[in-house]
């Protein structure tokens, strides 16, 4: 917590909530190499670690969920060129994790939905 403080970024709650995230990363998720990275442009905390040994190293954004991000805060974030998270943090401490990317992303297809024929695509239909 520390290290973090002494980043010196002047928001304490979103270092704080910097500090929840490395927290979860590290000890649940088994991330490796996390460490924190002050980022001026947004006065917060950004986080960078690998999420297995050998991968890309990832930035992740964390944000108290009271606080506001605009296009412009995460454009910062996406010029840095590699892949990003951003976690939002509940005054509870619950972490929200959201993936994000430049441009649009076709998500991939669920894996445990099977194609049962025309009468589930009629179901779909009648539920929305």
């Amino acid at each position: 917590y520390q290290d973090l403080m002494n980043l010196e970024v002047g928001d304490s709650a979103q270092v704080y909530a910097a500090f929840l995230v490395y927290l979860n990363l590290t000890e649940v998720r088994g991330w490796e190499d996390v460490v924190g990275v002050a980022c001026p442009e947004l006065e917060a905390v950004l986080l960078e670690g690998r999420e297995k040994t050998g991968e890309l190293v990832q930035v992740v954004y964390p944000l108290p969920a009271h606080r506001t991000v605009s296009h412009k805060d995460l454009r910062c974030v996406l010029d840095r060129g590699s892949p990003m998270l951003l976690c939002a943090v509940a005054s509870d401490s619950t972490l929200v994790y959201q993936r994000l990317c430049d441009g649009l992303l076709t998500p991939d297809p669920p894996v445990d939905i099977q194609d049962q024929g025309r009468r589930q695509h009629r179901k779909r239909r009648l539920r929305t």
